[in-house]
């Protein structure tokens, strides 16, 4: 068996910053957030080659950072 290694680090060029009211938040691209989605449904039709398991636990790391990342930013903002 081969295992597939995707890091995190290369989907840095499809992360944006973009303003959400008075806050710039880190997003991904559309193609990013698109391809997430496309994979989290072949996940629940279990239909993941072993490749795409690997992009999709890269994306899904590179997603937890950046919900923790965004939500220390908005809580500086509300206790400034």
């Amino acid at each position: 068996m081969v295992t597939t290694l995707s890091k995190p680090s290369l989907f840095l060029h499809e992360i944006t910053v973009r303003k959400t009211g008075d806050l710039s938040l880190f997003k991904f691209s559309d193609r990013l957030q698109d391809r997430m989605e496309l994979l989290l449904d072949k996940k629940k039709a279990d239909e993941l080659a072993l490749e795409e398991i690997a992009e999709l636990e890269a994306i899904g790391e590179l997603d937890r950072i950046f919900t923790h990342m965004n939500a220390m930013l908005i809580a500086q903002n509300a206790n400034p």
